[in-house]
């Protein structure tokens, strides 16, 4: 079953294990709240056209229920959802993560860079980082009287003390870097040799 559905279906099993069941807008809630911070929040288009081919696949239940005089759809994982769900987390390696860290990737080019401007950068992702934390601090504070071992948040907290551990690791290279800038230079450094640093041959 593991071949058939995207790792977002996966993503969205796992929301629905936590006891209630969701509407599509629910479930982008609860994704914008943690998913995001590690992974990717999918939009509530994605979500839909992922609740549709679990419910295809008989890994969710839909459920109508009236509702101030409309009616509204939840969904619940089934048991098979839970057996599919369960099999991808025991024969998915864990992989290495892909890092696309435009920061860097700007960095690693600063010498292109006008004077001033990766600096500039830097400050205004130090910034970043910092109203990230503050938002990730908050969700955290929410798990808080839950999160204990065999308590139902107890591996959420974990992923968010992660989550806040590395902003904080990332704001201290980022300061790092501000520290360590110099001039810009109009040509990457040469070597003894002339031409472009051996590294970069």
């Amino acid at each position: 079953m593991s071949q058939d559905l995207p790792v977002t279906g996966y993503a969205l099993l796992g929301l629905l294990t936590f006891g209630d069941e969701l509407t599509g807008y629910e479930l982008k809630q609860r994704a914008d709240i943690t998913l995001r911070f590690y992974w990717v929040s999918p939009a509530m288009s994605q979500i839909y056209t992922e609740l549709r081919r679990l419910t295809e696949h008989g890994l969710v239940e839909p459920r109508t229920r009236p509702d101030g005089g409309r009616e509204v759809t939840t969904y619940a994982i089934t048991e098979a959802g839970r057996a599919a769900l369960r099999s991808w987390m025991d024969t998915t390696p864990a992989g290495f993560p892909v890092l696309k860290h435009t920061v860097l990737l700007r960095l690693l080019m600063g010498h292109a860079a006008e004077p001033g401007r990766i600096a500039a950068t830097l400050e205004e992702y130090v910034a970043e980082l910092a109203q990230a934390r503050e938002v990730l601090a908050a969700v955290r504070e929410m798990l808080r009287g839950a999160d204990e071992p065999g308590e139902p948040f107890h591996f959420p907290a974990v992923v968010a003390d992660w989550g806040l551990d590395y902003f904080a690791a990332e704001t201290q290279h980022a300061h790092r870097a501000l520290g360590r800038l110099v001039p810009r230079c109009p040509t990457p450094p040469e070597d003894a040799a002339g031409g472009v640093p051996r590294l970069l041959r």
